[in-house]
């Protein structure tokens, strides 16, 4: 009868942990779809920190890391991101490089082991991050002095719908 009722438990309580896991790896999905906004809410969110100094471990206006500028301007758009490069590089969809759109976080080695820089891909072949010399800044992620060797791979977290402001200043839907 013991024996039974082990048994029992031990069921109840595989059944519960992959149930729950599911539920879990669901509402991560259901999370991401939640999350839509559009490029240029996105380029204008990241671009009121343009200039923002470096700050090691800076999560805050008066200085940003790599991570914690992405972690701030994801959080402007309703979107907890975990807060080191390494870690955020675990979280959304493996994107191709060709298929890059606004809103990708964009990965790099910068020492030599793995994922230490992070940024966001703002589109046309740029990425806006903050770096040791100059802050937060937008920069060319082919650039060959540096960046383009040290690319490890992108991540959409986000479901960005991608639009452009014609000259005439309205919006049209991105053909990309």
């Amino acid at each position: 009868m013991e024996n039974q009722s082990n048994i029992r438990y031990i069921l109840i309580t595989v059944f519960t942990s992959i149930a729950f896991y599911f539920f879990i790896d669901m509402e991560r999905e259901i999370s991401a779809a939640e999350f839509d906004f559009t490029s240029i809410e996105l380029r204008e969110t990241a671009n009121q920190y343009l200039d923002v100094p470096y700050s090691w471990g800076g999560t805050t206006t008066t200085g940003f890391d790599c991570s914690g500028f992405v972690l701030k301007v994801f959080a402007d758009l309703g979107i907890e991101l975990p807060r080191t490069s390494s870690v955020q590089y675990q979280v959304g969809e493996s994107v191709a490089k060709t298929e890059l759109q606004p809103g990708d976080l964009v990965f790099f080695n910068t020492l030599g082991n793995g994922v230490s820089h992070v940024g966001i891909y703002y589109g046309d072949g740029k990425f806006i991050h903050s770096q040791s010399v100059k802050g937060v800044s937008i920069t060319d992620i082919n650039d060959p002095q540096y960046w383009g060797g040290r690319y490890i791979g992108a991540k959409r977290i986000a479901n960005v719908q991608n639009v452009l402001k014609t000259t005439s200043g309205s919006i049209t839907e991105s053909a990309s």
